[in-house]
């Protein structure tokens, strides 16, 4: 798996995710019953961690500026 995804876009994407999360949780803005689907946050957790995305594989695109580092 090569990484594509480099420093700051996986730090945006964990500040991302955790806001998604604590909407799914109802610290922010409660009640909206839409709440459920900040659970999507987990998944631009996942990539921050791994640093591969697989939308930007399909896409040609990398954050990353060693291209081609393996992980």
């Amino acid at each position: 798996m090569t990484t594509n995804v480099g420093s700051i876009d996986r730090i945006l994407r964990i500040i991302a995710g955790l806001a998604l999360i604590a909407f799914a949780l109802g610290y922010i803005m409660p009640g909206t019953g839409y709440n459920y689907l900040g659970w999507i946050g987990v998944v631009p957790i996942l990539t921050a961690i791994l640093g591969f995305c697989p939308a930007y594989t399909l896409l040609g695109l990398s954050t990353c500026p060693i291209s081609g580092k393996k992980s």
